[in-house]
């Protein structure tokens, strides 16, 4: 099995997480160009730049620069995990050429889960949400689940995911 380069770890990351270069070079503080040049393995990031870039693409620095496969969903222990109010549920619905993000810190969430999601929606997809039971997403949460809890895809080929961070 081939070692998949920084650059490679860098670019399938930004994509995943709908950024183009450009957006992820703005929350780094530097040019969309130097996000180019470490895709293609023409340079590496400021050993500075590497928690930042971590962070914001929803990774570790030892899976960012090591062999190591992140599972998608994962388990934090009670002492390691932020605080309920201090993490961010990200929706995404990708439907065709559009891409819709949404972040909401976990207290919007609450008041969400109590108007109801059928009140909210997103990029168009609301029915595409209905189905999902947000007391259990709720409930993975505090019991110390993040990453990527939910992943739908509708019939019509738009996937919508949910992410908790």
């Amino acid at each position: 099995m081939e070692k998949k380069s920084i650059g490679k770890k860098i670019a399938s990351l930004r994509k995943e997480r709908g950024l183009t270069q450009s957006e992820l070079a703005e929350k780094l503080g530097v040019s969309a160009q130097a996000v180019s040049k470490w895709e293609n393995d023409i340079a590496y990031p400021d050993i500075t730049l590497l928690a930042p870039l971590a962070d914001e693409l929803s990774t570790s620095i030892d899976l960012l620069l090591g062999d190591a496969v992140e599972a998608e969903t994962r388990y934090v222990e009670k002492k390691e995990r932020k605080n309920y109010e201090d993490m961010i549920m990200k929706i995404r619905v990708i439907d065709g050429g559009d891409n819709v993000k949404v972040n909401l810190p976990m207290p919007i969430f609450d008041v969400i889960m109590k108007i109801g999601l059928d009140n909210v929606d997103i990029g168009g997809k609301g029915e595409s949400l209905k189905d999902v039971d947000l007391e259990k997403i709720k409930l993975l949460v505090e019991q110390g689940a993040v990453g990527k809890l939910v992943e739908v895809t509708s019939e019509d080929g738009s996937i919508v995911e949910i992410y908790v961070e």
